[in-house]
């Protein structure tokens, strides 16, 4: 049966007075004379006797506060069985066993002296406390004097054997005194205090310091910027260059610290103002952003050879029998494509001049623009990988957005086949008149087109926009809406989540801004053959992805608000600007135009004449 306790003993030590020292106290009780009597093997040398001396003293008077802490109270059988136990002839008879195998003889006679001396203490004790501390420490002595290994084992039996108390502490406080308890009164002054009013040394020591506060030179660094600045990547501290050679064999990076990528580096000369992307993505979600229901005010229609008409001539019908052409293959009538022309400022007149034909005030618009302008915008909430730039020219009030066409990369064969399945999937969606049943696709036009001029509202501007339908459909009640066609690859495990990342958000903000409905998407292989189709309506796109925290169409929306904002605010009047974005930065930068496209200044000029009585 095992008891253990810890309590805080307190010892003496050199700079305080008292120090807690956790001790551990086992109590073990013998079960039988089998247990007493049982040999064990040899165990390390004990300690000094005056070391077993001291802490078996030590143990006695701590179980006892403990038993007194507890409530425990020393009961007068206890104490009477404690003196049987202790003075039990099979005891007697193994600790002379013991002392007769003793190799010294001087060893011997004084563990018998010390074991008779034992026994006639135990004889004539009383049941105190005192009494049985008493005798432990008259066993211990005569079982430390042995030598070599047997006594420690000797030593270990016995005292597993009687029950007597075994102490163990986790330091080694005895090796400054020998008693534990008592100190020397020589030594007091040792002990004293450092931080008293006793401690004169101390008392007099002064609260502040006699020697200066040291001053650092100041820094000879003439840039003046800040982390990430033009002295990026340079020696800022202006000590010159390391001791050491570059590591590694890696050539230094050149004109590392300027460009596009740092925001106060050297800048083009014709920069104005920045807009940086500073608000995260739940600061805008959290902005209600009004958007007003597209409204047709006009169109224009672009046919075969270039030429522009007013009308609806060029807008297709969608067919709705679809499902009939899975299987198509949309290689046919490559051969015979006409691919789409740049137009460049061309096309923006276009859009003006519909906009003269049907007398459209501008005097209460903010923004004149196609909607591939603003779908770039929006776009950029999320999509930050490719680059785009716009003209922004501001005259009478009103900002005009001109289409930009970056320079791109040569496309190769494959890459002009790709753009043509998108066409040859509208043509083949689309009734043609001129198309008799099971004819094939063949001589599609890219330039063809037909555009719709629609007012809606963003926030607090006002934008009228040009926006390209592929073909409508109309309601049973004859009310006509438009429909977009898509094509897109067919999807996997493993692309299902870019296609809805990126892909419907493009999707979703084309059709949005112009008010379009519905969305038809064509999957095909990579052989170019139409694997299934698949309707898609504009308002559910937003909650398919909203479920899985891909994007959101209010952010697109904040954002756009935050861009047309700042655009409209910082532009000048009668200015031309560029407004351009660099992949992976987070900010917009306007720059200085040198003039103004053609077709923007004839139409300011014929919008002045026809004011003039």
């Amino acid at each position: 049966m095992d008891h253990s306790f810890q309590y805080l003993h307190y010892t003496p030590c050199t700079f305080h007075k008292y120090q807690k020292l956790p001790v551990n106290i086992s109590i073990r009780y013998a079960n039988s004379s089998k247990d007493r009597n049982r040999k064990t093997a040899s165990q390390p040398p004990t300690l000094p006797l005056y070391h077993q001396t001291t802490a078996y003293t030590m143990e006695a008077k701590m179980t006892n506060r403990l038993k007194r802490l507890f409530g425990e109270e020393e009961d007068e059988d206890e104490q009477q069985e404690e003196e049987n136990y202790s003075n039990h002839p099979d005891e007697e008879e193994h600790r002379q066993r013991q002392e007769s195998n003793q190799s010294s003889p001087s060893s011997a006679s004084q563990s018998s002296s010390s074991t008779s001396s034992g026994a006639a203490g135990a004889a004539a004790s009383s049941s105190s406390s005192s009494g049985s501390s008493s005798r432990s420490s008259s066993s211990n002595r005569s079982r430390s004097s042995g030598s070599g290994s047997g006594s420690g084992s000797e030593r270990e039996a016995d005292e597993d054997d009687t029950g007597e108390v075994i102490s163990h502490s986790n330091n080694d406080y005895n090796n400054n005194n020998s008693s534990g308890y008592h100190q020397n009164e020589e030594d007091d002054d040792d002990y004293k205090d450092l931080f008293g009013s006793d401690n004169e040394d101390y008392a007099k020591t002064l609260s502040k310091s006699r020697f200066p506060v040291p001053v650092l030179p100041p820094i000879r660094n003439t840039n003046h910027q800040t982390r990430g600045g033009f002295a990026r990547g340079r020696w800022q501290n202006d000590r010159g260059a390391g001791i050491l050679p570059r590591p590694g064999p890696y050539p230094p990076r050149q004109n590392y610290g300027y460009g596009s990528k740092f925001f106060n580096g050297h800048r083009d000369e014709r920069f104005v103002s920045e807009l940086k992307f500073a608000k995260s993505e739940e600061t805008l979600a959290r902005k209600c952003i009004a958007f007003q229901e597209p409204c047709e005010l006009a169109c224009f229609s672009r046919v075969e050879g270039g030429d522009v008409y007013f009308d609806d001539r060029s807008l297709r019908l969608f067919k709705r029998l679809i499902t009939e052409d899975v299987g198509a293959d949309l290689n046919q009538g490559f051969d015979t494509f006409t691919e789409k022309k740049d137009l460049g400022s061309q096309g923006f007149g276009d859009l003006l001049a519909s906009i003269r034909n049907k007398n459209l005030p501008l005097d209460r618009m903010h923004f004149v623009t196609y909607r591939n302008n603003l779908n770039k915008i929006m776009a950029t909430a999320y999509l930050r990988n490719e680059a785009w730039e716009m003209g922004v020219h501001k005259r009478k009030g009103v900002v005009y957005l001109d289409v930009h066409k970056l320079p791109e990369r040569p496309q190769s064969v494959l890459d002009r086949r790709r753009c043509y399945w998108g066409y040859c999937f509208e043509s083949l969606a689309t009734e043609d008149p001129r198309r008799s049943d099971g004819e094939g696709i063949h001589h599609v036009d890219a330039n063809v087109e037909y555009c719709s001029v629609v007012k809606t509202k963003l926030g607090a501007h006002r934008v009228l926009m040009g926006a390209e339908m592929d073909c409508c459909d109309s309601t049973d009640d004859g009310r006509r809406f438009y429909v977009e066609l898509k094509t897109s690859r067919e999807l996997e495990y493993h692309t299902e989540e870019k296609y809805e990342r990126e892909k419907l958000l493009k999707f979703w903000i084309q059709s949005f801004l112009a008010g379009v409905p519905y969305i038809v998407v064509g999957f095909r292989d990579d052989a170019g053959r139409l694997v299934r189709t698949e309707r898609l309506r504009t308002k559910d796109i937003t909650h398919r992805v909203k479920m899985k925290n891909y994007w959101q169409g209010g952010v697109c929306l904040a954002f756009a608000d935050e861009v047309l904002c700042w655009l409209y605010g910082t532009v000048k009047e009668n200015e031309d600007y560029i407004l351009q974005f660099t992949p992976h930065s987070a900010r917009l930068e306007l720059l200085q135009a040198q003039s103004c496209p053609d077709a923007i200044t004839d139409h300011v000029q014929q919008l002045n004449s026809s004011t003039i009585p």
